[in-house]
């Protein structure tokens, strides 16, 4: 096992890494920048290091501070969480050629999957079913691209092969629109990724938005910890989760998360990942992998028992993976809420000081979350403060028990998110489950 690592992140994830390696004896390094010494995780680490001042770009997105930050303390492992720099190729790479251990995939995975026409390729070959689309990067010639377009049929989206967070897209509904939108992605492609790469896919108008978890060892052993449902987004930012996905029959489970298995063997995947899907008409469309641990991990654990965030600090020590799918059994129903420091209804970030924070509690009830009374939450990053888990024996309970979770959460000082979750949740088509991607927006208007 890995002696010690270094946390490369902040907020609630941070605190969840350092939680995991507590239980398995390892020693934490918490880095931090000049606005978040007074972080949970920094208080509770074996050391910490401040690497910059508030901006990421001089903090957590500052390689050489961390990776000095490892030599200074004879860290072992860094471990990347979610955003900033956990699926940056160049970073791991420098991780492992400074002579640490990068708590993820290798470099070529993080790549691979990083260049969404390389990852579709990857999918194809591996038997993954994906968006019908141009299967490859659209070159110059118009009449190519008007030919490919007819076949797919409209609508079709244009996507940049370095985007993500749903940046670099544009829906295209007629040829007459067609070239101008291609050049116009592939112009905001390179200023906002640096690679004017685009492709094109069918656009699916009411789909669900459907993800597999996996855990892979790089060794030949692979897993899949089911499904989940991530489709109540506002703008591609997911805000409320659940697990299982409603309606996913257990064939259906079965069938896909084994494609996903058998693709992470044939890549040499290390670590935890997701399949990320778009579900319409009973058929699973591969859009994207993340090659990191999510946000909405929790829902997956609570269904499964598996501890992820532990399972990639053993399959980073070199073990093999220590679980068969024949191990894995779904039970009962877990639902997040992300709750966010921000105006519920025009979402406006609310930064500031939490003059109360009560936590909910009773049978299923989980929080993450980095906040106590008298923090200060910083103006300069992601306006998430926690999630909120709620476990049931069924999805009927889970629902019961995230209602009366979130009539006992009181945050006061700033603004939060919580009216929102309250009032999805007592949604009547939320309720009956198998909402599409566009259900939220449509719902708020937006």
């Amino acid at each position: 096992m890995l002696e010690k690592v270094l946390i490369a992140n902040r907020g609630e994830i941070a605190l969840r890494i350092l939680r995991a390696c507590r239980e398995l004896g390892i020693k934490t390094v918490a880095v931090h920048s000049s606005a978040d010494r007074d972080l949970k995780h920094v208080r509770l680490a074996d050391e910490s290091v401040c690497i910059g001042p508030p901006a990421s770009k001089d903090s957590y997105l500052n390689v050489p501070a961390i990776i000095s930050a490892a030599e200074l303390t004879d860290a072992v492992g860094i471990h990347p969480g979610y955003g900033f720099l956990s699926e940056n190729a160049d970073f791991a790479e420098r991780v492992e050629d400074s002579g640490f251990v990068f708590i993820g995939p290798t470099p070529d995975s993080i790549r691979t999957m990083g260049d969404k026409v390389a990852a579709i390729a990857a999918m194809h070959e591996a038997g993954v079913p994906c968006v019908p689309g141009s299967d490859g990067e659209l070159g110059d010639d118009n009449d190519t691209n008007l030919k490919i377009a007819r076949d797919i049929g409209y609508p079709i989206i244009i996507k940049a092969a370095g985007g993500g967070g749903g940046r670099g897209m544009r829906v295209v509904n007629s040829e007459a629109t067609l070239i101008n939108s291609i050049a116009l992605t592939k112009q905001e492609a390179a200023s906002n990724f640096g690679n004017d790469a685009v492709y094109m896919e069918k656009y699916l108008e009411t789909p669900r938005h459907v993800e597999i978890q996996v855990l892979s060892d790089g060794q030949g052993n692979a897993i899949h910890l089911g499904e989940r449902d991530c489709s109540m987004q506002r703008r591609h930012q997911k805000v409320v989760e659940e697990a299982p996905a409603p309606g996913i029959t257990e064939k259906m489970r079965k069938k896909i998360g084994q494609r996903c298995v058998d693709a992470c063997i044939k890549m040499g995947y290390r670590g935890a990942g997701t399949f990320e899907f778009l579900f319409q008409d009973d058929e699973f469309y591969f859009i994207e992998m993340n090659t990191r641990v999510q946000v909405e991990h929790p829902v997956t654990e609570m269904i499964t028992g598996v501890d992820i965030i532990k399972e990639q600090l053993y399959i980073a020590s070199g073990d093999k993976l220590r679980y068969r799918q024949s191990d894995i059994e779904i039970r009962g129903h877990a639902i997040e809420c992300r709750i966010n420091a921000e105006d519920a209804k025009t979402f406006v970030p609310s930064p500031g000081i939490i003059e109360r924070y009560h936590p909910p509690g009773g049978p299923g009830i989980r929080i993450d979350t980095h906040i106590y009374g008298g923090y200060t939450v910083p103006p300069h990053y992601d306006s998430m403060i926690g999630k909120l888990i709620a476990y049931g024996n069924d999805r009927d309970n889970a629902i019961a028990r995230m209602q009366g979770a979130l009539s006992e959460i009181s945050i006061t000082g700033i603004n939060t998110n919580i009216d929102l979750h309250r009032d999805i949740l007592s949604d009547a088509a939320f309720k009956a489950g198998g909402t599409n991607i566009h259900y939220l927006e449509k719902k708020l208007g937006l």
